[in-house]
């Protein structure tokens, strides 16, 4: 049974990073009421760079950072310092510039050159935070998520060893195309989250959204087909030129 999709259509990007904030906003404030605290795992790329911009800027003041716990759905395989780095821009757009407690943030430690014991770290640091018994998987109060032009999303590229993992929670995929390891969640991790939201924005984006969300193309040609939280809550953003290619009543 396929978890039913929300997809929320923005007018404009900056349209689209508002409504973002908003849901890591209100999903923050829920979590925190019902269970006194916020688990989210970061995306890397532009679009929530400018999220992670806008909320440094307008809710730093309001948000109980304290009680908000951080970690990253993927990674390169690079130091923290790299350019390339998902911590690094997560850190300069947003975590440098809010009072969250150092503790409260967990990288990935992708400076290690073997990705494979960097991977198994991470898993390591998930399952002592989440306290998962084996088999588990933690529950994640919201994942960040975006969609490369292939249909990749965090680090699960279209066929990939990584896609058939359903017992670790983090592997190093390797990547053909790219000639490198990257870090990253396994699928059950993302479908046991209680939300999943994809930010799209832009044309480049158009043709890729359109096979996933609305073609019978084979999953293992767009992983991001293979998202699927459940009972979790599956949330779209796009843009208007992201969703230039779906139907008008999708």
């Amino acid at each position: 049974m396929s978890t039913p999709v929300e997809l929320r259509r923005l007018t404009t990007p900056q349209d689209l990073f508002q409504a973002a904030a908003e849901e890591v906003i209100r999903s923050a404030t829920s979590a925190i009421t019902e269970r006194g605290r916020f688990t989210i795992a970061l995306s890397g790329g532009s679009t929530p760079k400018n999220l992670y911009t806008l909320i440094a800027a307008n809710a730093s003041a309001s948000l109980p950072w304290d009680r908000m716990f951080f970690f990253w759905g993927d990674e390169r395989h690079v130091p923290p310092d790299n350019p390339d780095s998902n911590y690094r821009m997560a850190k300069e757009t947003l975590l440098s510039k809010v009072a969250i407690p150092p503790a409260n943030i967990f990288r990935i430690p992708a400076e290690n050159p073997d990705a494979l014991a960097a991977a198994d770290a991470y898993e390591q640091t998930l399952r002592k935070f989440f306290a998962v018994a084996p088999g588990e998987f933690p529950r994640f109060d919201l994942i960040l998520l975006g969609i490369g032009p292939d249909g990749h999303t965090a680090s699960l590229f279209p066929e990939t060893a990584a896609l058939e993992e359903r017992s670790r929670l983090v592997v190093a995929n390797w990547v053909e195309k790219l000639q490198t390891n990257r870090i990253t969640f396994t699928l059950p991790v993302l479908n046991a989250a209680r939300c999943v939201a994809f930010l799209v924005s832009g044309t480049d984006k158009a043709a890729v959204l359109h096979e996933v969300l609305e073609s019978n193309a084979p999953a293992e040609k767009y992983p991001s087909k293979l998202v699927q939280p459940s009972p979790g809550k599956l949330i779209w953003f796009v843009d208007r030129a992201a969703a230039s290619q779906l139907s008008a009543a999708a």
